[in-house]
């Protein structure tokens, strides 16, 4: 199929609009972040990247920990609303209504509504430009009891999350697999039984 040629740019879809709480012990922020994911396994890392111009860049810079959220998509109204006002103006929590949570490990909050919640520690900043990259440690996740099933597995699809692609939010759609599946030999189907029936 033919392609367009265009200029650089960040174009890589989809995308978590994730939530990102801060905190420098006398006021709470929240934004979103579009650029963040998972850089190492073993030990868990993660990175978010704000520009030096937003509010909760420099509560960042002071306290050194954060806390990234996958909202639902029937957040998606307080998500946008999170990344298009600043937090010097507003209080971003009470405008959403956000219930507060106390975090297990740092001192950024966590956003009760959110079905996932990822708590971070700082352990580099990395100035990249338009953005500056801070790369964490993943301290601990906590994930709604209702996604968990009897045997103790999680079930990210009922948590509904929300997509950014290229300026536009989704929801993320029908489940068409799951890891290893095209590795997966299909069962070749045999003769029949001969066996004899048993009256």
């Amino acid at each position: 199929m033919a392609k367009r040629s265009l200029k650089a740019g960040a174009l890589l879809a989809p995308l978590p609009p994730a939530l990102v709480t801060v905190s420098n012990g006398e006021r709470d922020n929240v934004l979103t972040v579009g650029w963040t994911g998972i850089l190492a396994t073993h030990p868990a890392t993660t990175y978010v990247s704000i520009r030096p111009s937003r509010h909760s860049h420099e509560l960042l810079l002071k306290s050194g920990e954060f806390v990234i959220h996958l909202p639902s998509a029937r957040l998606a109204r307080q998500v946008d609303y999170c990344g298009t006002f600043t937090g010097k103006k507003v209080d971003k929590f009470e405008k959403c209504g956000f219930t507060k949570e106390l975090a297990d490990t740092v001192g950024a909050p966590r956003i009760a509504e959110c079905p996932v919640a990822i708590e971070c520690r700082v352990k580099e900043r990395v100035p990249l430009g338009s953005h500056d990259m801070f790369l964490a440690e993943i301290l601990s996740v906590a994930v709604d009891e209702e996604l968990f099933d009897d045997k103790g597995k999680i079930h990210m699809e009922k948590a509904d999350l929300l997509a950014y692609v290229h300026g536009e939010y989704f929801t993320l759609g029908r489940k068409i697999g799951a890891f290893g599946f095209s590795a997966v030999k299909k069962k070749k189907k045999g003769p029949p039984s001969h066996g004899t029936k048993k009256a």
